[in-house]
């Protein structure tokens, strides 16, 4: 998939509320756009979308102009004749909603119709979309002779996002979509999710506050507080980062990335290999009652999200200990203020890090220091898997 550029510098002043945002955003995969209630994500999606008509500044996807105020148009004019912005019909954005927004009086293959139909007469979405894929892809088969009043939270919004791609849009933005739906809903939608880029060619914005679906799903996250950009990057890059604001400290944390080694019946658990050093995780709940055939493969590589809370530091190699994993790494950094009881530590294991909180206390009596050898301490239970096996 080819990977395109929006570039956005743009200005949003409402009644206790201003939005100051610039930011050269690559589309590829799935983009999280995290943060807090009421910082702009949605308002950022609705720029793009072209809902939001009171934003002023500018913003491009590549060479297309999407917006340009008057004054920059001005400033940018060359002997050229000046592009005009391309109207929000055109740009190919697809939108999903918190809410499905299906057509009542449709059944659910009516309403995937009435939105393939529309689509074919443009010449510049994503060609590669087509109806039975995006039925098999989501899973929806058994529900087009249903009427849209007979559906489940979770297959309403399988169905919306089905629609939307078959709008064949050439970037899809998803605002909160399993906001309103349960951990077993979510747990169902999330892999399915997870396949859109790949399988249809389409990069994906998604917004969320939640930092589990951010985990689940992104390979990039943008990161915003009150309104302005504060980080953005490569998703593990991100996530190590200390004291970002706009992330909740006690779900701060990272990814670790180790490879499965052994299927474990007897205990019921995933022996893992991180940089040589050996972890174990408890199979996913959802698969304990599987053939192992259905559990991650040996030798894949199972993303786990490690909480910085869930972390302890220790400065020689413990025994005896009912803690399965004990990682071994080098204290790379260390931020603590005087005026606040707890410290944050980011480690080197083996070229992959890991964050932990502890006591500012803890820091000083154990000597804590930059450059220094130390012990990580990780519940298994407190390893959250994010790969796919795990829905």
């Amino acid at each position: 998939m080819t990977t395109a550029m929006l570039h956005a510098d743009l200005r949003l002043a409402w009644p206790g509320f201003d939005l100051a945002l610039r930011t050269d955003l690559p589309l590829a995969g799935i983009t999280a756009v995290f943060g807090p209630s009421g910082c702009g994500k949605s308002t950022l999606l609705r720029i793009i979308a072209g809902l939001e008509t009171g934003a002023q500044g500018s913003l491009r996807l590549g060479d297309e102009v999407w917006q340009q105020t008057h004054q920059q148009a001005q400033q940018q004019q060359t002997q050229q004749r000046q592009m005009r912005p391309v109207p929000a019909h055109q740009r190919g954005v697809g939108l999903v909603f918190q809410d499905a927004r299906l057509f009542a009086h449709l059944s659910v293959e009516g309403n995937l119709r009435y939105a393939d139909q529309r689509s074919r007469k443009a010449s510049d979405g994503a060609a590669n979309i087509n109806l039975a894929d995006v039925v098999r892809q989501l899973d929806i088969a058994p529900l087009l002779a249903r009427r849209t009043a007979q559906l489940s939270g979770g297959e309403r919004q399988r169905v919306a996002i089905a629609r939307t791609l078959l709008a064949r849009p050439r970037l899809l933005l998803m605002d909160e979509p399993l906001a309103a739906l349960d951990a077993r809903r979510k747990a169902e939608i999330l892999p399915l999710i997870e396949r859109l880029p790949a399988a249809f060619g389409v990069p994906v914005l998604y917004v969320t506050h939640d930092l589990a679906e951010v985990t689940r799903l992104a390979s990039s996250m943008l990161l915003l507080n009150a309104g302005s950009v504060v980080a953005q990057g490569p998703l593990d890059d991100v996530l190590q980062r200390l004291n970002l604001p706009g992330i909740d400290p006690f779900e701060a944390g990272v990814l670790l990335r180790p490879r499965v080694t052994a299927h474990d019946t007897q205990w019921q658990l995933l022996k893992l290999d991180l940089e040589g050093q050996p972890m174990a995780v408890p199979v996913p709940q959802s698969l304990a009652t599987q053939p192992t055939s259905a559990w991650p493969a040996v030798g894949s590589t199972l993303p786990l999200r490690v909480r910085a809370r869930d972390v302890a530091l220790a400065t020689q190699a413990p025994q005896g200990l009912s803690i399965r994993n004990v990682l071994q790494g080098v204290l790379l950094e260390l931020q603590m203020s005087d005026t606040q009881a707890q410290a944050e530590a980011l480690l080197d294991v083996g070229g992959q890090r890991l964050r932990a909180r502890l006591t500012r206390q803890a820091v000083v009596e154990l000597g804590l220091r930059e450059g220094q050898t130390v012990w990580a301490l990780v519940k298994s239970v407190a390893l959250e898997d994010t790969s796919a096996a795990a829905g």
